[in-house]
Order: structure tokens, then C-alpha cells, then sequence
């Protein structure tokens, strides 16, 4: 099931021409109005159409969803999201005025806010220019890392290899990236994920990829981690944490603001290949959906 705003939005615009009249006139509303749909109550949305409530409601079900609350939803959460700028900090004070348990969990989200911030802040745009056309260009763009960063890696190449079919999580099979590097040559690219105490596989695989020509993204906590690793790109991530273990939000949030700049750059034919992937998980049953009860039959 469609569960972003632009992925509904992109399935109405291609059921639209198929729909009865009524349906098609909600279905415009809501390609126009997607602010205002998020909003307001089925009844003022109906009203604003100039259409029945049960319209948006059999509108919903034809994109899949149980009714109109869980069709609405989506718009609703983008919504409030992107205005918690707007929210201010007030409950962060309020958590820092509870108890000793409060006043750690307001300084350990204090921590993860500022680790996100200062990432964020440290991606600076000629290198992400850099590292979207690497990537772009590239046969194959290779992805690695190693213990708790390879959770990273394989968000990215997971979500990635949909906007660019290139992406290769290394190592596979439980093997070693090195194995997967041999002929990688200069119309490739690799990504590696490291950060202290750095990996010695992940060291030797951007090493073995600089030999080969490679072009070489870094995502670290320092651009400077070995001799003999000098990357193209580095972007450099806070993993300062409050616990005894790296803090991974910043690198995480630097991998989410890549990934959006390879669906943007992929146009229409990442959007086509993430339609057909949703398609194929939905007709092998891959999600999981809730059993509709059946309906009684009055007598």
C-alpha cells in the first residue's frame, strides 16, 4: 500500500482517468489540496468537493486503505512534521523539570538533536553535489561498512539500489568486500561507513578501491581515519553519545538527505521502479493487512 503523501498523490494521478466522475473530482482535490486535505474533517472535504462523504470514502478504499482516517493520515503526519520547527522546545523543559529519569531523557534527546544538527551542518553542498554525480555516473556503486555501521549500509544500498539499480551492499554472503571489489574499476564508485575504532575491512576495502580507480565516499566521524585513505568525498558526522557505544543518528540523517537527492535525480524512472517494487511485495503478500470482519446479513 501507497503510504507516503507524493506516493498516493502519484497513484491518484494514474488512477484518475479511470475513475467515475465523482471520484475523479476528489481525486483532484486532493492533488491540489494536499495541505488542506490533511486538515480537514471528511464532511468539510466533501463539502469543499461539493461531493457525498461516502465518496471519499469508497476513494480510499480504491487506493487501498480502510477507510478515510487511515487515508487521511499520511497527509496528517506530513504536516505535523513539517511544521515542528514551529513547536518550540517547551517539552524538552518540561522534561528537564521531571525526575532524575526525566531529566536523563531530556539530556540524552538534547544529545541526539545536537549529533543530527551538527551533521547536518557539516554536509556541505559541493560535496553532496559531488557524491550524487559520482553515484549517478557510476556502473556499479558499491556500499560498505562493518558491526553496527552495516545496519547503515544496508538501509542505504536496501532504499537506494530502487532510485539507482548500481547499488551493491559488499560484503555479500558473508564473505569480505574485497572479494567484491576485484573488478571494480573507474567507472565504479564505493561508499564506505566507518567510524572509531575504524574497521580494518572497511580501511582495506577503500584502499583496494583507490587502487582500482574507484571513486571513494566517505561517512565517518573524521576525514582523516588511516594512511593511505584519502576519499573524494568525506562527509564527516558527529557520534558523540551519552551511552558506551557511537551515536549513529547524524550519520543516518547525512544517508536519508543522499538518498533524497537519488530519488530526485532518478525522475521518472526511480519513481517507476519504486512503484513496480511496492507492486511486487503487494502481490506476493509481503505486508501484512489487517482482516476485514465480515459483513452481517440482516434478515
Amino acid at each position: 500500500m501507497n503510504s507516503t503523501p507524493t506516493q498516493i498523490i502519484d497513484h491518484l494521478r494514474q488512477e484518475i482517468e479511470q475513475m467515475p466522475a465523482a471520484l475523479q473530482a476528489a481525486a483532484k482535490y486532493i492533488i491540489d489540496y494536499p495541505g488542506d486535505f490533511g486538515l480537514d474533517p471528511i464532511r468539510t472535504t466533501a463539502t469543499r468537493i461539493g461531493v457525498s462523504s461516502n465518496v471519499l470514502v469508497r476513494l480510499a478504499q480504491r487506493m487501498g486503505f480502510d477507510g478515510f482516517e487511515a487515508f487521511r493520515t499520511p497527509f496528517r503526519n506530513a504536516l505535523v512534521t513539517d511544521r515542528e520547527s514551529d513547536l518550540g522546545q517547551d517539552w524538552l523543559t518540561a522534561l528537564q523539570s521531571e525526575d532524575t529519569f526525566g531529566t536523563f531523557q531530556a539530556k540524552l534527546v538534547q544529545n541526539e538533536q545536537n549529533v543530527v544538527t551538527r551533521s547536518l551542518r557539516l554536509m556541505k553542498l559541493e560535496g553532496v553535489r559531488e557524491a550524487i554525480q559520482y553515484m549517478n555516473t557510476s556502473h556499479r556503486c558499491f556500499v560498505t561498512a562493518t558491526r553496527a555501521s552495516y545496519a547503515l549500509a544496508y538501509y542505504f544500498s536496501y532504499t537506494g539500489r530502487m532510485a539507482h539499480p548500481g547499488i551493491q551492499l559488499v560484503p555479500r554472503h558473508v564473505g569480505s568486500a574485497t572479494d567484491d571489489l576485484l573488478d571494480a574499476d573507474q567507472q565504479d564508485c564505493l561508499i564506505a561507513i566507518t567510524v572509531h575504532p575504524y574497521s580494518a575491512d572497511t580501511i582495506q576495502s577503500m584502499r583496494i578501491a583507490k587502487q582500482q580507480g574507484l571513486r571513494l565516499i566517505l561517512i565517518s566521524d573524521s576525514d582523516v581515519i588511516a594512511p593511505g585513505v584519502e576519499p573524494d568525498v568525506a562527509f564527516t558526522v558527529s557520534t558523540r553519545a551519552l551511552h558506551p557505544f557511537s551515536c549513529f543518528t547524524g550519520a543516518m540523517a547525512v544517508l536519508e538527505c543522499l538518498l533524497g537527492h537519488l530519488f530526485d535525480a532518478g525522475g521518472d524512472a526511480a519513481r517507476q521502479r519504486l512503484e513496480a517494487y511496492q507492486k511486487a511485495r503487494e502481490d506476493t503478500g509481503a505486508y501484512w493487512q489487517p482482516s476485514k470482519p465480515p459483513k452481517l446479513r440482516r434478515t
